[in-house]
């Protein structure tokens, strides 16, 4: 009990100094949400009227600390304010309906990329030299270093607009009401997702297989596995039962990292294929100065980063038996 208790308070002072960075970084930029707010208006707008605005939407001149003391009470309570951009819309609503596009792009992505960078990294380590070793390994390591954006944009330009074998953007065809209850609609959810996943999820498969890979590489000299193998068990036994299911607790660290950094890393491709979520709401809050919005969309990114953090601590503790005594 007292690891996690430590745990838990290193998380919590993480979180507010997360939560004071957040404050000040959208403040430090040049410009004010309101004045842009009104700067392609056709008739003038008098000073009175952009202070009632500011009033409105919860900016207030006073001292900084002023500022800081709400803002910390916005988030104690999630109520983030209005959004400028999207005015009358709530900050909660503005991410409300882009989180879930990005948890799923996100989500899939990780899990996809985790699941196949894993089964690889087994295979190469069991057969270590192999032609297959030799391609994958050094192959997948260097799709991994090549930039999102370089693989996004080849993927678009080739599948897209190229052939045309799948749309150039959004999550679903414009016009098509969403019914999750509807095959119709869930089949063109996926059929717009194909391309975005593939950029999201192939650079990060180069990753947990050298992962998986060095991890049984480790293991296989273990004396367990030569026991194994002395009794006459069968290849794929000693593979899954022995060798990979201890090789994967290092894994869940990186899993858990990459979910946690999953909501705010798929940025470039949310915006190069127009897809609506949390990447391009921060996008679009940066160019409208929307503080409320940027101030929302990084809490929600640190918490679900914190969050995967500690949850990899506690399961790395649950299914360690020497850490857990240690605990």
């Amino acid at each position: 009990m007292g690891f996690f208790l430590r745990r838990l308070s290193f998380y919590f002072i993480a979180l507010l100094f997360a939560a004071t960075l957040n404050f000040i970084i959208p403040r430090a930029m040049p410009g004010d949400p309101v004045t842009m707010m009104f700067a392609n208006a056709t008739s003038q707008v008098t000073p009175e009227r952009i202070a009632a605005m500011k009033e409105l939407l919860g900016f207030v001149d006073g001292p900084l600390y002023e500022q800081f003391f709400i803002y910390i009470k916005s988030v104690l309570t999630w109520e983030l304010g209005t959004s400028v951009q999207f005015y009358p819309l709530s900050v909660n609503s503005v991410l409300g309906n882009a989180f879930g596009w990005s948890l799923f792009l996100a989500g899939s992505a990780v899990l996809l990329s985790f699941t196949l960078g894993s089964v690889l990294g087994i295979f190469a380590a069991w057969r270590r030299g192999s032609k297959f070793d030799t391609i994958f390994s050094p192959g997948m390591l260097a799709v991994q270093s090549v930039p999102q954006v370089v693989i996004a944009m080849l993927l678009m330009f080739t599948f897209a607009i190229g052939l045309g074998w799948f749309p150039t953007g959004n999550a679903y065809t414009p016009g098509l009401t969403p019914d999750w209850t509807s095959w119709t609609f869930i089949k063109d959810v996926a059929y717009h997702a194909v391309l975005p996943l593939i950029a999201a999820s192939i650079v990060q498969v180069g990753g947990f297989l050298i992962n998986m890979r060095n991890n049984m590489i480790n293991l296989l000299a273990e004396d367990y596995i030569t026991m194994a193998k002395g009794k006459g068990l069968s290849e794929n036994r000693v593979v899954f039962n022995y060798a990979a299911r201890n090789a994967m607790l290092p894994s869940v660290t990186a899993l858990s990292m990459a979910l946690g950094m999953a909501i705010g890393g798929q940025m470039i491709v949310e915006i190069i294929f127009n897809y609506p979520g949390l990447g391009t709401v921060l996008l679009n809050a940066i160019n409208a100065r929307d503080y409320q919005v940027l101030q929302g969309q990084l809490l929600v990114m640190t918490l679900f980063m914190l969050f995967f953090n500690l949850l990899a601590d506690m399961l790395y503790v649950v299914l360690d038996p020497r850490l857990r005594k240690g605990a």
